[in-house]
């Protein structure tokens, strides 16, 4: 089995589809080299290998180490240089590189092969400073990252010469100060850890290697795996190419760029560049870079060949490419190049334009715009800018657009921890590094003192869609006081904060947000998804309101209208719906019912009206009645409840006490409550059905469809269904006009599934309510998997949480084999889903699968669920 695959200018042992084997830098490293790119030669130890090594208890086997020396002949013979030779040494980086991007997550070993014999070499041959400047930094980087001493003490002892020395930057130090720094930094390891640094390379290198494959497991890469739900990897590939240098001196420079503006989309380069620098300097965020278009004037020849090479990867990528880059002397070496990670408006505007450039067609760019994209381009915005102006603190750089409002924390943990709370927060730092990775995802937006519009904070940012400011230099934090000073303004945690993240904009206080609005691009684009799907997106909508911005999402009906909800609308309704359940007798409740029945008409008339043409399925009464009574102290609630319906305390106690259940989402709820008050299902079945009439009556186009919740058994349907339809026997001769509709149900319990068959000859159509068919099907109460849920994901017990992502195994085999039975009883069965699910795209690809007509979801989640049913047809 081949582990170690090497690359060169013009020659490869991999290929861009190798990113399962070679991760994806490896994978794309090989590529460059393929076609003709400046790629510093190098080798890739496989993913396979990160497996065996876990496997053999975390040790290389002989095997691959003779592999691995395999490969470094190679490239020193490329380079016409060794590693560990004083007089012509090589140098070599070891990163990283899984086949899913996960940036910043791992580790990373720069200049590894530098020793006191080697540094004096390579002083002679490249000048003195650049060499010690080398070596300092590989001290440091090899420290923390193999040999786990902390970064901070390496920093303590540059910030003390810097201060003795009277200098701001690293670049200040002079070659004799940077040996003085050299011989600290070599002091720490004995400090530290009791042991010198090893300065044999082979044993660097062979070290750095298993620091790679153990930075899989780390906590960090771990939690940003949980976070994206990337499973099913063996582990990270290890890349050991040849070093460039950008810190040779005012000829060299390293950048990072993206081929497109990756937060607005437009066809520009947008990136960042710094003179005499290595890499980490840039996306560290500790140097200010200076934005690409600096080096045409700095360095033009080697500006004008990156620019060709950035159009010759979009050309043969097809994407927009997310770059990393280093001049060394003068010539340009490509270091990496991947798919960008980009905002929600970036990935549309980039498809369209990409569609419109001939680059690619219609087909390529559904694949390529990714559901979370949209959902970010659903976010809302700040209502009024300008209403603001006035408490703007300050402005950085607006590294990831959007708005965000929130209370700040200092420290990642305290995000997780608020928003486990249901806090809204914006984390603050100085800086982020990989570790605040879970503060990060918490946190509503990202404001740091330090880092450029390609940091580690930036990177992250964009590719969630989380709002933030970086760079934001003229802030203070004191992450120990937890104290942000913004000028002559004080803050501290908990207070509120807004950001701006499209313009850069730091604001004080808590401001309006507006819900968002959707371009033109995005309508092309998914005018163009529409014509490849293959299943209708309808919504779940219970008012007007909901109902028109359904439509306006580009909902095709209502697959779940609530009633319940519309008793909440007014005091009056739920004065009135509390009337109904406090009854005592069948008059006294059917004169609530009477009461109620207008609200309920209207209701349905405004959404009838806003979905002229598109079928309407309303639910009838499905929750327990308790959750209809006010909520607190029992004799507040008595007292309520006899001012409202007239009862004494006594007969209110006993209602109470009667409509306690043990395990009410299992009770007293659903078709139960219309068998056992017929006269509740005849209320609202009259309703929906007068609602169609009148609304039809004045020229509107309707398609009523009334769903029975919760049955369990083909009789309950059969009751509620001849109910249903000597109901609308009734209404139709009352009013002299009939309408068209639909009766169905609900499948939500394992046993409707399991005879599905039966039930379907009762049924015009079945939607499946999924949140309770998890339920039942897990045995989980939904309203308390908080608990336990987490701990089952950081297990592994559970890849995913069943409320959030349908469960295709165990649910979704109930939800298959109850639609091959309903139909095989009932061709042509209309059948959707109405759940959560509805709207989560891995659930939606399932769904569509196996043959559904349709998915409903909240109006907000249309275009998503519209993206991922072109995707799954596709």
């Amino acid at each position: 089995m081949k582990r170690v695959f090497a690359f060169g200018k013009g020659r490869s042992e991999g290929n861009k589809d190798m990113k399962a084997l070679l991760g994806g830098k490896g994978a794309n490293l090989a590529e460059m080299a393929s076609i003709g790119l400046s790629v510093p030669p190098g080798f890739t130890i496989s993913t396979e290998a990160c497996q065996e090594y876990q496997q053999l208890g975390k040790n290389l086997s002989d095997q691959l180490w003779g592999e691995v020396m395999m490969g470094l002949k190679i490239v020193e013979k490329d380079m016409g240089a060794s590693l560990g030779d004083p007089f012509n040494p090589l140098l070599v980086s070891v990163r990283s590189g899984a086949a899913v991007s996960m940036p910043g997550m791992m580790d990373t070993v720069l200049n590894l092969g530098l020793n006191d014999q080697v540094v004096r070499g390579l002083a002679a041959k490249s000048g003195e400073r650049f060499a010690y400047d080398s070596y300092r930094r590989f001290l440091d980087m090899f420290g923390d990252v193999v040999m786990g001493i902390s970064h901070s003490l390496f920093e303590e002892k540059l910030e003390k010469l810097k201060h003795l020395r009277g200098v701001k930057l690293d670049t200040e130090l002079t070659a004799s100060d940077l040996k003085e720094l050299v011989e600290s930094y070599k002091s720490v390891y004995v400090e530290a850890n009791g042991e010198k640094f090893p300065s044999d390379p082979k044993k660097q290198l062979e070290l750095a290697i298993k620091a790679v494959f153990d930075s899989w497991d780390c906590p960090r890469a771990i939690k940003y795996r949980t976070i994206n739900h990337i499973t099913g990897l063996m582990g990270t590939a290890v890349n050991i190419q040849t070093m460039v240098f950008g810190n040779m001196g005012d000829t060299s420079g390293t950048g990072v760029l993206f081929t497109r503006n990756p937060s607005t989309g437009e066809n520009k380069l947008y990136g960042e560049f710094l003179i005499n620098a290595q890499g980490e300097d840039v996306v560290a965020g500790i140097r200010t870079p200076l934005d690409i278009v600096a080096m045409k004037n700095s360095m033009p020849g080697a500006y004008q060949e990156l620019v060709e090479n950035c159009h010759i990867l979009e050309r043969h990528y097809k994407d927009m490419m997310d770059i990393e880059f280093t001049v060394q002397d003068k010539r340009l070496w490509m270091l990496q190049c991947r798919i960008g990670k980009r905002t929600g408006k970036s990935a549309v505007k980039i498809a369209v334009d990409m569609v419109n450039e001939d680059l690619v067609d219609k087909v390529t760019v559904i694949k390529m715009v990714e559901p979370r994209h949209l959902d970010q381009l659903l976010h809302p915005q700040f209502e009024d800018p300008s209403a603001y102006k006035e408490k703007v603190l300050t402005k950085g750089l607006p590294a990831s657009p959007g708005a965000a409002v929130g209370q700040i924390v200092f420290k990642a943990e305290d995000a997780e921890s608020w928003n486990a709370q249901g806090k809204t927060v914006i984390l603050v730092r100085t800086e982020t590094s990989p570790e605040d990775v879970g503060g990060m995802h918490a946190a509503t937006g990202i404001l740091t003192a330090r880092g450029g519009m390609t940091s580690h904070a930036a990177v992250v940012a964009r590719g969630w869609g989380k709002c933030c400011v970086a760079g934001c230099f003229d802030i203070r934090v004191n992450d120990v006081d937890k104290v942000l000073v913004i000028g002559k303004t004080t803050m501290h945690e908990g207070e509120w904060i807004s950001l701006n993240g499209t313009t850069g904009e730091v604001i004080f206080g808590k401001q309006a947000l507006a819900p968002p609005s959707l371009s033109d691009d995005l309508e092309t684009f998914m005018s163009w998804a529409d014509k490849k799907r293959k299943i209708k997106v309808m919504a779940n909508a219970d008012s007007p309101a909901d109902a028109i911005a359904a439509r306006n999402n580009g909902a095709e009906g209502i697959g779940l209208c609530r009633t319940e909800h519309m008793f909440f609308a007014s005091d009056e309704r739920i004065k009135t719906m509390r009337k109904m359940i406090m009854s005592v007798t069948q008059e006294q409740r059917q004169a609530a019912l009477n009461q109620l029945l207008p609200f309920q008409k209207s209701d349905f008339e405004g959404i009838f009206q806003a979905m002229d043409g598109l079928p309407v399925t309303i639910r009838l009464l499905d929750p327990p009645l308790h959750e209809f009574l006010p909520e607190g102290d029992i004799d507040q609630i008595v007292k309520d409840l006899t001012a409202e319906t007239g009862l004494t305390s006594d007969e209110v106690y006993s209602k109470i006490e009667n409509l306690s259940e043990v395990n009410p989402m299992m009770g007293f709820r659903g078709c139960r409550l219309g068998i056992s008050y017929p006269e509740l299902t005849e209320m609202q079945a009259r309703a929906i059905l007068q609602a169609a009439i009148s609304t039809r009556n004045r020229g509107f186009t309707v398609l009523p469809e009334i769903m029975v919740p919760l049955i369990g058994t083909p009789q309950e349907l059969e009751n509620q269904v001849s109910l249903i339809r000597s109901v609308a026997k009734r209404v139709f001769t009352e009013m002299g006009s009939s309408v068209n509709y639909k009766v169905g149900t609900m499948i939500e319990t394992p046993r409707a599934a399991l005879v599905a068959d039966k039930i379907a000859k009762l049924s015009d159509f079945f939607s499946y309510g999924t949140n309770d068919l998890t339920q039942m099907t897990f045995g989980y109460s939904r309203d308390d998997v908080g608990k336990f849920i987490p701990t089952y994901l950081s297990k592994g017990i559970l890849q995913n949480d069943p409320f959030e992502v349908l469960d295709q195994e165990g649910v979704g085999q109930l939800v298959k084999m109850a639609t091959e039975r309903g139909r095989k009883s009932k061709p042509g069965l209309k059948i959707g889903i109405c759940g959560e699910h509805g709207g989560e795209p891995s659930s939606v690809a399932f769904f569509a699968q196996i043959g559904l007509d349709y998915v409903s979801c909240s109006p907000f989640r249309v275009p998503i669920a519209r993206l991922a049913a072109a995707q799954a047809a596709l």
